[in-house]
């Protein structure tokens, strides 16, 4: 299929340049820009030392935010791996994909299961725009052909297929996860469709990730590309490169995010070297929030409430940065809500191409936010896990319709009244002002009402057990 059959297939239209001059720190470029997301695994609001972090040292990282933009109220779709990745990639809520589920969190190498081919990736998206896509890192929406990156628009992979934990070996002891060695887990690095290392060698993996990155942006520096580079780390078990291993005040944790910083800054200087830094966008952010179970394995959620897997604050709400040389302003300060559901249309206008306009986007365009032009354009964030909407917010408020410490064995709480609480005044969630709002509880419960309304849920891929011989 060539290119105007498959816009036409897709009901989409090539919009004729870009969206115009950006009334920020430069006028975007007419020629299509770049983009590359960066995305950690498991990383706290407050594991950054630009966020806050007082032993951590990120430089790379806080040079980045110096030089373009720290959002500081963005939010991952989801509080666990899979469903917060298909939302990424698609600008979908996983609810209208069925990539979440109430029995199980993520995929496991025993899924049958993936993202279905009838959701749209950015890959997928910006692929008749005439961009090269490449995926390098931790994928985990589906270990079967069918559901590799190379069968969702990226031109090529190099990863693994899901999360670095599994795949263990029976007989690993049970401290594997803190005090890690490669043979404990079995976990395939592949190349396109093919696995070429099983146990993967994680201990040089992210070095590796970046070393791939940099070959893809060198060889295509002429054209526009998209480069998805997905960490698995700080994702426990921890593993660092031994030029880091013991370099960090904050133990291994720190080792290990010292490194993605330093990876961070290879992808940054080979932009520069390359003389596409100033026709590139770069996200940073992360999945979900740290795993605090594992304590000093795990990361920090700072001042936020919680962690990985719960709808507190400290589950979703993640360290970003974005970084346009020319185009963003230099240390801005975005306080404005946003969302890894806004990248799909974001780089969807960026790149020229009109969004299909056969399903429900979950997302807003962040042109204007980044470049200056306007406000953000995001006043409703709702916070599911599996396919419970357990949060809404609106402006500044949030109400809990259920609340659940997890992995702590706790049972799940159910809110009636809900709970409310200012997450601007109180981001750490400590003050319960229910009471003294009744107008404010009852307007949010009525956008719960009319977001509700919009949900069909699918079928869930997370439950599709693996067919014998797979």
């Amino acid at each position: 299929m060539n290119r105007r059959d498959f816009i036409k297939a897709m009901g989409w239209t090539a919009a004729a340049g870009l969206v115009g001059p950006a009334v920020g720190a430069g006028a975007i470029s007419e020629k299509k820009p770049n983009f590359v997301i960066i995305y950690a695994d498991d990383l706290g609001y407050g594991d950054l030392s630009c966020f806050g972090h007082p032993t951590l040292k990120t430089p790379h990282l806080d040079r980045m935010a110096a030089e373009g933009a720290k959002l500081t109220q963005f939010y991952s779709a989801a509080s666990v791996c899979t469903p917060s990745r298909a939302a990424l990639l698609t600008g979908r809520l996983p609810i209208r994909s069925g990539m979440c589920s109430d029995k199980r969190a993520v995929l496991f190498p025993d899924s049958g299961g993936g993202l279905p081919k009838s959701e749209v990736t950015i890959a997928e998206m910006l692929k008749p725009q005439g961009y090269a896509s490449g995926c390098f890192g931790k994928w985990h929406l589906g270990h079967l052909p069918a559901f590799l990156p190379t069968s969702n628009g990226f031109d090529t992979y190099f990863g693994i297929p899901y999360s670095n934990d599994m795949d263990r070996i029976k007989d690993a002891p049970k401290d594997a996860n803190t005090k890690p060695e490669v043979e404990y887990f079995n976990v395939p690095l592949m190349r396109d469709e093919e696995i070429i290392e099983r146990p993967a060698d994680q201990y040089t993996i992210t070095r590796r990730y970046t070393q791939e990155a940099l070959k893809f942006i060198t060889k295509n520096k002429n054209r526009p590309f998209f480069v998805y580079l997905a960490h698995n780390m700080p994702h426990i078990p921890l593993f660092s490169n031994k030029e880091f291993r013991g370099s960090s005040l904050r133990g291994l944790y720190g080792d290990v995010v010292e490194e993605v910083d330093w990876s961070v800054g290879q992808i940054l200087d080979a932009l520069r070297k390359q003389g596409v830094a100033e026709n590139t966008l770069v996200l940073f952010s992360s999945d979900n929030g740290p795993w605090l179970v594992y304590k000093q394995h795990g990361g920090s959620a700072g001042p936020l409430r919680d962690g990985k897997g719960s709808t507190w604050e400290g589950g979703m709400r993640e360290p970003a940065i974005a970084w346009w040389p020319g185009t963003i302003h230099a240390g801005s300060l975005l306080t404005d809500t946003a969302s890894t559901l806004d990248v799909f249309p974001t780089l969807a206008e960026l790149a020229g191409a009109v969004m299909p306009e056969d399903r429900i986007y979950d997302g807003y365009s962040l042109v204007p936010l980044l470049t200056g032009k306007g406000p953000g354009k995001r006043d409703i964030m709702v916070y599911y896990r599996g396919t419970q909407l357990r949060a809404l917010r609106k402006g500044p408020w949030k109400i809990h319709l259920f609340t659940k410490t997890e992995y702590m064995g706790q049972k799940i709480q159910k809110h009636d009244p809900p709970l409310l609480f200012h997450v601007e005044i109180d981001p750490g969630e400590q003050y319960e002002v229910g009471n003294q709002h009744p107008e404010i509880m009852a307007d949010l419960l009525e956008e719960v009402k009319k977001h509700q309304a919009t949900v069909k849920p699918r079928p869930s891929q997370l439950e599709i057990p693996l067919a014998k011989g797979s």
